[in-house]
């Protein structure tokens, strides 16, 4: 890597500490050409040859020594921009576009489309039948604030065909009832329909009467297979009755079956058969990975993607092995080639052929991550962030969140309902809890990622539209490698003229360093681009984006460093509000009236930081928030004003206990045989070795305004007994151990409520987060419960 310093003038000077290599800066360069070394002098070169070699020696060697002691330079950076061609469409083969009211749904190779214009909707997986229906509308609103257009909703065939022939659509597994209550607060469903589905249930939803039939070949176009599927498929078909968009409802789309990568004969057989049910809807979806040997027909079945930070189904107990390290980059193939590698095996990159046909949309960017009991994962807020902005400066055109709420297990009829190796699949996954660490909990718990996302989606909803139709550029220098730290990570999406820059130079559990001297070029159709003005410098494990060339209706932002977050009308004048880029200053370039009005080192504040006029008599200003400003941001109802939520107080109340049987010795811990080969969760036998604490909550708890058991410990697995009954457990992996009470009143605050906690082995073969990991003080073993208290809640969630 070449060093380089900065001589009078602020050109750039660069030397090559590589022997015989030429050395390209700007029109400041020391260059080695044929054994002459030539300098710039005012505008023409300096020949060096006749000079003393002593002097040149010592001039290069001081020239060395001072590029040594001075940062990396990461810039100028150059990506290559070409005018895009055109969207590409006409060739999808779905059902009834429009409904009732004239709107239309459709899509062409670039993104959706609703009535004919582009549109960047957001969507978020909740799964109905893991919530209680009664707590359905205000979970589905907090999804709505948080810019939630989308529902994303399994069927579990398990969930309503536990016993063959014994359907349930009753209570939280009512179907019907979930779509009219997403269509009452105005959001779109897709209907995820299996047969198989993962989802961490058992069987990956398959009833265990299915799964009995060793004589049928599963997710095949096995007659008999497909046969017990038909009246799955219109039991579907009977609940969406009404509600398909067609007839004026909220169904968009349905997805056939989950993760497959065999023949598509058998997607296409499911397809036929949600037809001839009567599932007439505008998209026909399947997962895109993996990657299919031999596609679909072109226009048959819509593909979307996803990504996560890091999973559960690595086999392997240690952080970011195999591919994820990916996900932190920017790229154009779409296939996250880790996601479910437990059951489909490590993968070659790549994308099935012909994908480039479709828009680039996904349906699991990893809102959070479910703890497994060999992989205990902890996200940082931030490893969703930046995998969620690695995703937009790739191309996506739908962000798709799984989970965007967490859950919980409902009770089996003849089995608990989660996945475990004892039913043959690879993980043990939790009795109960379907938490994810998503932006919503599983007890509606707004966590940190839910105001970050929020913030995305605001400008999603405001500038979506044009950025859905922009492909993405990637620059001439990309990261080798996962431990490739000095390349800057970072996209063009642009329509050849205007766009943005999206920058990440975030990894998780890896510190990444700060980026000094950075400037982004570039090669525009209409000639070369460059900004800032002066370099900057990229913070370390930071990620945004900057808008370049941006009509503000009336007046174009040359460039900002700055990230657009949402604008406003009000009349004649337009408010524009940005986030500040934490570590660099804001600097905001317009052009108006022919002229370039500069605003720099912008202060961030709530107030309007700068106004421009435009030629129709209009203003238009903006707003430069700081970043705590900036998450707490929000539109009114009407859209035309904003507000600042306010940071709620919390209030907790103690929580009496009492020890009542102390922990045994901690079990041995034993590996599964076969291909996982990975620890084994403990069994119920295994709990009477565990240490017991009965708990007192306090008798006038307000249940109806959600209060939360907090539960701080350290251990292997908790769990919680109401008047002997399991209705919640944990496996220890850093966080809080928390139950919502709402749902198990009043009888929780009369009924024998107990705690029960397994001690973790020192030894014990499970991944841990680092900064997680507890200190055993020379121990075999450590089981510590460090307090419990009652946080008390808003009707949306914050904590008061």
């Amino acid at each position: 890597m070449p060093f380089s310093l900065f001589g009078r003038r602020g050109k750039a000077w660069a030397l090559n500490n590589s022997p015989g290599c030429r050395v390209h800066g700007d029109d400041g360069s020391i260059t080695k050409i044929g054994g002459r070394f030539f300098i710039p002098n005012r505008g023409g070169w300096r020949n060096l040859q006749g000079m003393n070699s002593r002097f040149v020696s010592l001039f290069c060697f001081i020239v060395v020594t001072l590029a040594a002691s001075l940062p990396l330079r990461a810039g100028p950076v150059t990506a290559t921009v070409p005018t895009p061609a055109p969207a590409e469409g006409g060739y999808f083969k779905f059902g009834t576009a429009t409904n009732p009211a004239g709107h239309e749904i459709s899509l062409n190779s670039r993104s959706l489309l609703f009535d004919g214009q582009p549109v960047f909707p957001v969507m978020g997986e909740f799964h109905y039948s893991r919530y209680p229906e009664a707590e359905w509308r205000q979970e589905l609103l907090k999804m709505k604030a948080g810019g939630v257009d989308i529902v994303a909703t399994y069927v579990f065939w398990i969930h309503h065909e536990e016993v063959e022939g014994q359907w349930d659509w009753s209570g939280r597994r009512d179907l019907n009832a979930f779509l009219q209550t997403c269509q009452d607060v105005g959001l779109k469903v897709i209907v995820r329909c299996g047969p198989w589905c993962h989802g961490e249930v058992r069987n990956g939803g398959f009833p265990d009467w299915v799964v009995a039939h060793k004589d049928w070949k599963l997710r095949s176009t096995d007659t008999n297979f497909l046969a017990a599927v038909k009246p799955l498929y219109e039991q579907i078909a009977k609940q969406m009755q009404g509600e398909l968009w067609k007839d004026g409802g909220p169904v968009i789309g349905v997805q056939v079956d989950n993760e497959f990568g065999g023949s598509p004969n058998y997607l296409l057989a499911l397809k036929q058969m949600a037809i001839a049910a009567g599932l007439d809807v505008p998209l026909y979806i399947k997962t895109g990975w993996p990657a299919m040997h031999t596609p679909a027909p072109l226009g048959e079945l819509l593909p979307l993607f996803g990504a996560y930070a890091d999973g559960f189904w690595e086999r392997n107990i240690t952080a970011m092995n195999g591919v994820a390290w990916q996900n932190f980059t920017f790229k154009i193939t779409r296939t996250d080639t880790g996601v479910g590698n437990d059951t489909l095996g490590n993968r070659k990159a790549g994308d099935t052929a012909g994908t480039e046909k479709y828009p680039y949309l996904t349906c699991e960017i990893g809102g959070g991550m479910e703890t497994s009991y060999h992989r205990r994962i902890n996200y940082d807020p931030r490893d969703v962030e930046s995998v969620v902005m690695c995703q937009l400066g790739s191309g996506s055109s739908l962000l798709g969140y799984y989970m965007y709420h967490g859950g919980q297990n409902p009770e089996g009829k003849l089995s608990t309902l989660q996945e475990s190796q004892a039913t043959g699949y690879p993980n043990d996954l939790p009795v109960k809890t379907y938490d994810f660490n998503a932006p919503i909990g599983e007890f509606g718990q707004l966590n940190p990622q839910y105001f970050w996302l929020r913030r995305l989606h605001l400008f999603l909803h405001d500038f979506g539209a044009p950025l859905a139709q922009m492909p993405t550029t990637l620059p001439e220098a990309l990261p080798a490698d996962k431990s490739d730290l000095n390349t800057l990570r970072w996209a063009v999406r642009s329509d050849g003229n205007s766009g943005y820059v999206f920058v990440n130079n975030y990894q998780r559990l890896q510190p990444m360093p700060a980026k000094t001297n950075v400037q982004f070029k570039l090669n525009l159709p209409g000639g070369e681009f460059v900004f800032p003005e002066q370099p900057v410098t990229i913070p370390a494990d930071e990620f945004f984006f900057w808008p370049f060339n941006l009509d503000l209706g009336g007046v174009k932002l040359v460039y900002a460093t700055a990230q657009p977050i949402c604008k406003v009308e009000d009349g004649n004048v337009g408010t524009v509000y940005f986030a500040e880029t934490p570590g660099v200053k804001a600097e905001f370039v317009f052009e108006s009236g022919g002229k370039t009005v500069r605003f720099d080192a912008v202060k961030p504040g709530k107030k309007v930081a700068g106004k421009l006029k435009t030629a129709a008599g209009g203003t238009v200003q903006f707003v430069l928030l700081k970043e705590a400003d900036s998450l707490a941001l929000r539109k009114n109802k009407a859209g035309d004003g904003v507000f600042f939520e306010k940071k709620p107080k919390t209030t907790t109340v103690s929580v009496k206990s009492d020890l009542i049987r102390s922990a045994g010795p901690a079990r041995e811990i034993a590996l599964s045989t076969g291909r996982s080969h990975i620890a084994l969760a403990p069994s119920e036998a295994d709990f009477t070795n565990a240490a017991v604490w009965k708990i007192y909550l306090p008798k006038k708890l307000d249940l109806e305004a959600n209060p939360i058991l907090r539960i701080h410990y350290m251990g292997d697995v908790a769990r919680l007994t109401l008047d002997g009954k399991l209705i919640e457990d944990n496996f220890f992996n850093g966080r809080t151990f928390d139950l919502g009470l709402r749902r198990y009143g009043p009888a929780i605050l009369s009924g024998d409520l107990e705690l029960e906690i397994l001690p973790l082995r020192a030894d014990a073969p499970i991944f841990l987060e680092p900064k997680n990991k507890p200190d055993f003080g020379g121990k075999d073993s450590l089981l510590k419960l460090q307090g419990m208290e009652v946080v008390k809640q808003h009707d949306d969630g914050s904590e008061d």
